[in-house]
């Protein structure tokens, strides 16, 4: 994520919700009722058919939904070095910095 705040000379936010909190998300709960109606009585038979359903999914008031399978495979288990995130331009946020930050852009290199 530094390389794309560096990348883009953007500030990234990031917020994370602390678990139990998903059934307060405005958007989240909005949409979901929209896509188990879509998807009601079809079976899930695999990620596909799941992806497509989600997809699928649009409202009377004109919200439609896009939905993607990512193929590519994760590397499990990478360990961050102290020094790599060292090198990490962080910023804790004021309200409940142990889930919320920001990653600024590093310093520009001199020319």
């Amino acid at each position: 994520m530094q390389a794309l705040a560096d990348e883009t000379d953007l500030t990234l936010h990031v917020r994370h919700d602390p678990s139990g909190t998903s059934k307060w998300n405005k958007i989240e709960h909005r949409l979901f009722c929209h896509i188990t109606q879509n998807w009601r009585a079809r079976p899930l038979t695999d990620r596909l058919a799941v992806v497509e359903l989600i997809g699928a999914t649009t409202t009377k008031t004109g919200l439609t939904v896009q939905c993607a399978i990512d193929p590519r495979a994760y590397q499990q288990g990478v360990k961050i070095s102290d020094a790599q995130l060292d090198a990490v331009n962080l910023v804790s946020a004021a309200f409940h910095p142990e889930w919320n930050y920001s990653i600024r852009p590093g310093p520009k290199p001199r020319t």
